[in-house]
């Protein structure tokens, strides 16, 4: 691939000149434009994009920080934030941590120098320290101390709204299983809604977490089944933590739904491939991903913002495991 040396060796010129011309800054002589632009054609030379923003002090590049690109609820909020950057002209730059927070710290370093228009976030790690107000910040479910705006579902409604689903599919001694973040995420309202849900009913419950990430599912699950043999309902965290749920139950003998009703959180598994369909709390992720863009957009603006923390409600999605 051919460099910018490249091109001001091959028109002979300065590095300078070339910088000049692509950039479009500078005072070029008609007769040196001609010759870079030629060289740059015969090259083929594609300039460094985030090396011009940086020259230019602007940038068309948001980036998307994630735990993961193969959970899928993560994935399609991909495709919907790609696609209305795309609309304004702004390109995407993912940056896929693994959950690591070293990882993230590397990349909010590495925003940071590269001069990115905007970040969205989504990390449950402790880097609060790390994250500062030099570019304009969007984060999905997580709060942070400074004033950087948080876009979510109604997780504690969807709590709710979970536990009712279980007792009217007959429950009687129903279950949240999850795991704890080591910071403060919207996602925790989600037990929080299913207990004060619980408690107002007067039905008996039980919460059973681990610390986050789980590393050993076998064992987590191991100990469930052992110690709660008598749940007959499952509120999954995520969809994810469901279906895993559901595929380890089956090995056991338990049937979904005949001995245990079973409702997720996401609304992933929206479609009739997946079987069973799971009966699901389905946030509105397309609206979460446009509404984070658009508030970035606001901020990039230096539009002051109304709130805080925008809550989107979310929505029972029916399916077979209730």
């Amino acid at each position: 691939m051919a460099s910018i040396k490249d091109v001001a060796n091959l028109a002979g010129v300065a590095v300078g000149t070339v910088s000049r011309v692509i950039n479009n800054s500078g005072a070029v002589k008609p007769k040196t434009r001609r010759k870079v632009e030629e060289a740059i054609r015969e090259l083929n030379y594609i300039p460094n994009e985030v090396a011009r923003n940086f020259k230019m002090q602007k940038s068309k590049m948001v980036a998307l920080l994630l735990p993961s690109i193969w959970n899928p609820f993560f994935s399609e909020l991909a495709y919907y934030i790609e696609d209305e950057l795309d609309r304004e002209g702004f390109k995407l730059m993912l940056c896929n941590s693994g959950g690591k927070p070293e990882k993230e710290l590397y990349y909010l370093d590495m925003l940071r120098q590269n001069k990115v228009a905007g970040i969205v976030g989504i990390t449950y790690n402790d880097i609060e320290n790390n994250v500062s107000h030099d570019i304009p910040i969007v984060s999905i479910d997580r709060h942070f101390n400074k004033k950087i705006t948080c876009v979510t579902s109604d997780n504690f409604e969807g709590g709710r709204m979970a536990l009712r689903e279980l007792v009217k599919a007959g429950a009687r001694k129903p279950a949240f299983i999850g795991s704890v973040t080591s910071v403060f995420s919207e996602t925790m309202n989600r037990k929080k809604g299913f207990m004060h849900e619980a408690e107002a009913l007067g039905v008996e419950y039980v919460v059973y977490e681990k610390p986050d990430p789980i590393v050993d599912d076998e064992a987590y699950f191991n100990e469930f089944f052992n110690e709660h043999a008598a749940v007959d309902g499952i509120f999954a965290i995520t969809d994810m933590l469901a279906a895993n749920y559901i595929e380890r139950a089956r090995k056991r003998g338990i049937r979904v739904p005949e001995d245990v009703k079973v409702v997720g959180y996401d609304g992933i598994q929206d479609n009739p491939y997946f079987h069973p369909i799971l009966s699901t709390i389905r946030q509105p992720v397309e609206e979460m991903a446009r509404m984070a863009i658009r508030l970035l957009y606001s901020k990039m603006e230096g539009e002051p913002l109304t709130e805080q923390v925008y809550r989107i409600p979310v929505t029972f999605k029916q399916g077979e495991t209730t």
